[in-house]
């Protein structure tokens, strides 16, 4: 009994073409072909693009020399010598064509349009951990894409175990990975899959604190916790738990919020393993600085309105001796200040912002608890929002925005995402 696809069409038998050094020509140099040009690229084929025209995208590789662009229309023979072929022209008659010459050519050849009048599907593809996840479902690109993600995000958080047993989770070490502005969605692909690896999570309390839920249950867990202007860990007390358990042979996370090398004080741990001989893996963090403007709908720059962005600590007052800070300089800036760690002494950076150029009216965004269900956005002015701060009781974590963009209206929000619709063609 034949098996058959959801469109009624035989399922496609799955494979894994080398392509490297072998020929392949893309006709068609519009989006779809702006979409499947990397991997062929990545896969070291050797790839001629037929089209009259290019998208700035696809000429751009062109131009790097990673493709050969013909600029004119397909014509029967371009195949030759080919070992697979992609048909991803706006006009299904040329595509036709192509797939018609691939068939008499014996080369393998994808019809984006039209799946079944192709020899070949294009699969959703992913890639984990040096593994290339490739996904089927019938001729439904929607649900090939969902089932590609689900089992992306398993392997991601560890829901999924790889079974590699050369992975990172083996080695003894440390990894310092930025876990973004507050919400768990918002580390970074690589750090959710090595902390789903930890033997040792070092955290403090700007991490996403729901990740912590997800680490098996002997993963041994150390509140490094810096409340401001509180109770605070000893740097050095940190690094030594680092490094102490590292060299018991294991894997160390230090969860960290933001970036840490953003006031984070991560290169000072980094510092510390090194010279300890302790090997130290660095994941970057989404910098609460633009990131929690960005979700409250303030931009950092904006075309006409700021040019240039500074981020600012504000853990000493600008009076302070250990101050870095040329305050003067700033306040003569036009563009935009960032200000973190700086709602406590707010009236006195306000003060000497005004006091050497700023204007007392420019527009200040304070935000507090970012990218969290318990955000806050107060907007106000240089010369009231000490006041404005105290009056609604604003507590860090907050960031506080100062400039011109402060003032701008919130921007549009998609109502949806889009979905590949080209796979499985």
């Amino acid at each position: 009994m034949r098996a058959e696809q959801h469109d009624g069409s035989p399922d496609p038998y799955l494979t894994g073409l080398l392509l490297t050094g072998r020929r392949v020509v893309v006709v068609g140099a519009g989006t779809v072909a702006q979409r499947r040009l990397p991997r062929l690229v990545g896969a070291g084929a050797v790839v001629e693009v037929i089209a009259p025209q290019a998208t700035p995208s696809v000429e751009a590789m062109a131009d790097a020399g990673e493709l050969t662009w013909s600029r004119r229309p397909y014509q029967t023979g371009d195949l030759a010598d080919a070992w697979f072929a992609v048909a991803c022209t706006s006009e299904p008659s040329v595509n036709a064509e192509v797939a018609a010459e691939a068939a008499v050519s014996r080369v393998f050849c994808v019809r984006a349009d039209q799946a079944a009048g192709g020899s070949a599907v294009t699969p959703a593809v992913g890639e984990h951990a040096g593994l290339r996840i490739g996904v089927l479902a019938g001729g439904r690109p929607r649900r090939s894409a969902a089932v590609r993600d689900a089992v992306l995000a398993g392997l991601s958080s560890g829901a999924i175990d790889d079974q590699d047993e050369t992975a990172e989770q083996h080695a003894a070490g440390v990894a310092l990975i930025g876990g973004g502005p507050g919400d768990p969605d918002l580390i970074t692909v690589r750090g959710r899959r090595l902390l789903a690896r930890a033997d040792v999570v070092v955290t403090d309390r700007l991490a996403p604190r729901e990740l912590l839920e997800e680490l098996a249950p002997d993963v041994e867990v150390i509140d490094a916790s810096k409340i401001p202007y509180g109770r605070a860990a000893n740097q050095e007390v940190i690094n030594a738990t680092l490094i102490e358990r590292a060299r018991q042979g294991r894997f160390v996370v230090r969860l960290k919020g933001g970036d840490p090398f953003v006031f984070g004080r991560g290169f000072e741990e980094v510092l510390a393993c090194a010279e300890a001989g302790v090997p130290v893996t660095v994941v970057p963090g989404v910098t609460s600085a633009f990131a929690v403007p960005a979700v409250a709908d303030v931009p950092v720059t904006h075309r006409g309105v700021a040019h240039e962005v500074v981020v600012v600590s504000g853990h000493v007052a600008p009076t302070d001796d250990r101050s870095l800070t040329d305050w003067q300089a700033l306040a003569r800036l036009r563009g935009t200040i960032v200000l973190l760690m700086g709602v406590e002494r707010i009236e006195q950076f306000a003060s000497v912002l005004t006091e050497h150029g700023r204007r007392a009216d420019t527009p200040v965004a304070v935000l507090q608890d970012g990218t969290l269900r318990s955000q806050r956005v107060l907007r106000s002015t240089l010369d009231t929002v000490a006041a404005d701060i105290a009056s609604a009781g604003v507590r860090p974590p907050a960031v506080i925005v100062i400039g011109d963009v402060a003032a701008l209206g919130p921007a549009p929000r998609p109502t949806s995402f889009e979905v590949d619709a080209e796979s499985e063609a």
